[in-house]
């Protein structure tokens, strides 16, 4: 059962942090993204996590419909059929949904778990994201309390955010001028966050260290790792070892090996990955388009050639493309050879 159990999935956090190291968590759109993320742990003997915006949902539900919760659930369902073909475990997830969405596509999706658990079956997930970063943090705690209840219920993991992570990326909160202030989480935020929500549930954080969403320029994004150390000391200080968060690393793209590498010493055990998978799966495809352009377009009446247009010839070429991409995520983030499939 490669779709790990929620035990599982506890599992493979757990020893993430105790060996500090982090799973890529890869945005998902389709079938083919998501065979190359699971091509991409199966080849590095590593663990992982896929995951789906509401805008994922969306497209998958098409055109006529772009309903979010059942094009995410039409995804979820693909990915425990093809999971079953590997042997490693993966974690299924869902990425920023902001309050005003969350009853029209988190509850469905939660109900859509109970229901499976109702028939003895798996979850369809193992994780959700409940971004509420844009409201103030009483708030935010408020709504998240809310549903890391309703999480908790179903063995669920609820992930939550504070701070916001600066950049736009697929509806998620943040600007690019966003102030310098909203991009750092503060100790005194992340002793609140555990005051909030500590004995609710098991939940994982996304605290914000300058990151930001997209893809920048080298020295253009200013992160600092230091905030997390520091937060993490301030938790665990006032309610001891036990406190301490599990993080995520959003908005890494473009990031330095060395400050990835050094969140993972400060209790990192998930990273986005997103903007930079979607650049590997697209550059071959424009590569394919450039060099066959009289083969994938009929021009001057010609009849183009059929093997190049199908568009399997370069649609396969994109899933390789981006499994390569994940694999240097796993590299990076120190997954790779730890799989715990047939262990838990």
């Amino acid at each position: 059962m490669p779709i790990a159990t929620p035990k599982q999935f506890a599992a493979m956090l757990d020893a993430a942090q105790e060996g500090s190291y982090a799973y890529p968590a890869i945005n998902c759109t389709s079938i083919i993204t998501l065979n190359a993320a699971m091509k991409a742990f199966a080849d590095t003997k590593s663990d992982g996590i896929i995951q789906f915006s509401t805008g994922a949902g969306q497209f998958a539900s098409g055109l006529n419909n772009k309903n979010s919760a059942y094009g995410t659930i039409v995804l979820a369902e693909a990915a425990h059929a093809l999971a079953e073909q590997y042997d490693v475990l993966i974690g299924l997830n869902t990425d920023h949904c902001q309050p005003g969405a969350a009853a029209d596509f988190l509850k469905p999706l939660i109900e859509a778990t109970a229901k499976r658990r109702a028939k003895g079956e798996n979850n369809l997930f193992q994780n959700h994201m409940l971004d509420a970063s844009i409201l103030p943090l009483e708030e935010n705690m408020a709504i998240s309390q809310e549903y890391l209840k309703l999480c908790a219920e179903n063995e669920i993991i609820l992930e939550v955010e504070a701070g916001v992570v600066g950049g736009e990326e697929d509806g998620s909160a943040g600007s690019e001028d966003m102030p310098d202030e909203l991009l750092y989480t503060t100790p005194e935020d992340m002793v609140a966050v555990h005051e909030a929500l500590s004995g609710l549930g098991r939940f994982t954080f996304a605290a914000t260290f300058g990151n930001v969403h997209g893809h920048y320029k080298p020295g253009a994004v200013k992160l600092r790792p230091q905030i997390l150390k520091d937060g993490q000391a301030a938790v665990t200080e006032k309610y001891g070892s036990d406190a301490e968060f599990d993080l995520v690393f959003h908005g890494g793209s473009g990031s330095l090996l060395s400050e990835i590498r050094e969140t993972l010493d400060y209790g990192v055990v998930k990273m986005n990955v997103d903007t930079d998978t979607q650049y590997a799966f697209t550059r071959p495809i424009a590569d394919h388009m450039m060099k066959n352009y009289d083969g994938v377009i009929k021009v001057d009446g010609e009849i183009g050639n059929k093997k190049a247009y199908d568009p399997r010839s370069y649609l396969k070429a994109g899933e390789q493309a981006m499994a390569d991409r994940i694999a240097e995520a796993v590299t990076d983030l120190l997954s790779d050879g730890k799989t715990l499939f047939g262990q838990v």
